[in-house]
C-alpha cells in the first residue's frame, strides 16, 4: 500500500502541473489516478498533424516512477512509429537500462527522473520527426520517405477526424507562441508528497481492477449498441 500511495502522490502532483498547460487536455478515467485520458494538442504549425486534438491514454502501475507508464493513441494515427492498435514505438517508454540488442542507450530509455510531461513531449517530437529506420508501421514509413505529400495528406485526414473528439465546451488554443517541445526531467517537487493529497481517492492501479474497469466499459458499450 505504501508503494501505491507513493505512486499516487507522485502522479497527483504531475497531474496538477499538467492541468495548467495549454497544449493538452487531461482528465482521469473514472477518477482513477492510474488511468489518464489525454487530449494531445499539436501547436507546431510546421507539423503534419498541426491543430490536431489527438486522444491518448496513459496507464501507470504501482511501481511508477520506477516502471514506465504505457501510452497509446485511442484512435490510431497514420505514422511510421505508431502500431495499428495505437501503441507507440518510442525509447522513453522502454524499461530502464541499456539494451544491447536494440542499440538503445540507458539515457534514451525510461528512468525514474522522467515523468508524464517527458513522455508527451517526446511523442510530440516523434510526430514531427519519425524514426523510419525501424518503423512500427512499414507502409507509413515508406510513404513518409518516398511520398511526403501523400503522407501529409493522410496526416491531415487524421487531424480532421480528431476534431470530432474535442470535448464540448473546450476551446482549442490559438496563436500560442511556445518554444519547440523539449524533453525534460520531472520536477524535484514531484518527489515531495502534498498534505492535501491525503483526502483524495486515488482509485486503483492493480492489473486486476484495471481489467475489471475495461470489461465494465465494454459491457456498457454493448448495452448502448443493443
Amino acid at each position: 500500500m505504501a508503494k501505491a500511495g507513493g505512486a499516487a502522490a507522485r502522479l497527483m502532483q504531475e497531474l496538477q502541473q499538467l492541468q495548467k498547460e495549454k497544449w493538452l487536455n487531461v482528465d482521469l478515467i473514472r477518477d482513477n489516478i492510474f488511468r489518464w485520458d489525454i487530449g494531445l494538442i499539436v501547436l507546431n504549425q510546421d507539423s503534419a498533424f498541426k491543430n490536431g486534438y489527438l486522444k491518448t491514454e496513459m496507464t501507470f502501475s504501482e511501481e511508477y516512477p520506477y516502471a514506465p507508464p504505457t501510452f497509446r493513441f485511442q484512435i490510431p494515427i497514420y505514422h511510421p512509429n505508431v502500431y495499428p492498435d495505437g501503441r507507440v514505438c518510442i525509447s522513453i517508454l522502454h524499461q530502464p537500462g541499456e539494451d544491447l540488442m536494440s542499440g538503445e542507450a540507458a539515457s534514451e530509455r525510461w528512468s525514474p527522473l522522467q515523468g508524464v510531461e517527458s513522455v508527451l513531449r517526446s511523442v510530440l517530437l516523434l510526430l514531427d520527426d519519425p524514426e523510419i529506420n525501424s518503423p512500427a508501421h512499414v507502409d507509413a514509413g515508406v510513404m513518409y520517405r518516398d511520398h511526403r505529400a501523400e503522407y501529409n495528406k493522410k496526416a491531415a485526414e487524421c487531424v480532421e477526424r480528431s476534431k470530432k473528439d474535442i470535448p464540448e465546451g473546450f476551446v482549442m488554443p490559438t496563436n500560442i507562441v511556445e518554444a519547440p517541445p523539449t524533453v525534460k526531467d520531472a520536477d524535484d517537487d514531484f518527489w515531495n508528497e502534498d498534505d492535501d493529497l491525503e483526502d483524495f481517492d486515488f482509485g486503483s492501479g492493480t492489473d486486476e481492477e484495471l481489467q475489471e474497469d475495461d470489461e465494465e466499459e465494454e459491457n456498457g458499450s454493448d448495452d448502448e449498441e443493443s
